[in-house]
């Protein structure tokens, strides 16, 4: 898995968290949407996990561009800027799935499933 936000300790956080709950995922990270076209190619990932709101391009803008290079990859936006308009650009755009950040001090991060 490829997980993609500029925020590099909200990137650790993620990838503790993801493999404690399962030792055969591997996650790497990008703190750069631009890198992210580069890595795909150099590397083997099933999926992409991206923050939306980002320097650079925003989190359906890189998914505009994986979706151009890699159709069939699945592409999931994992965002605390959770809106309507947003989840509804997302999934016109061809988004996997569209999660929301939550959590909050001294909890354990976690996710849900907007529909």
């Amino acid at each position: 898995m490829l997980h993609v936000d500029d925020d590099p300790d909200l990137c650790e956080l993620v990838v503790e968290f993801l493999e404690r709950q399962d030792d055969s995922l591997s996650v790497e990270t990008a703190t750069r949407p631009n890198e992210v076209l580069d890595r795909l190619a150099d590397g083997d990932f099933d999926c992409v996990v991206s923050d939306y709101e980002m320097p650079e391009r925003n989190g359906i803008e890189l998914l505009t561009a994986v979706r151009a290079h890699y159709p069939n990859l699945p592409f999931i936006l994992f965002t605390g800027k959770g809106s309507e308009e947003i989840a509804s650009e997302a999934i016109s755009a061809g988004v996997t799935d569209y999660l929301q950040k939550r959590g909050g001090e001294n909890s354990t991060p976690s996710w849900r499933t907007v529909s």
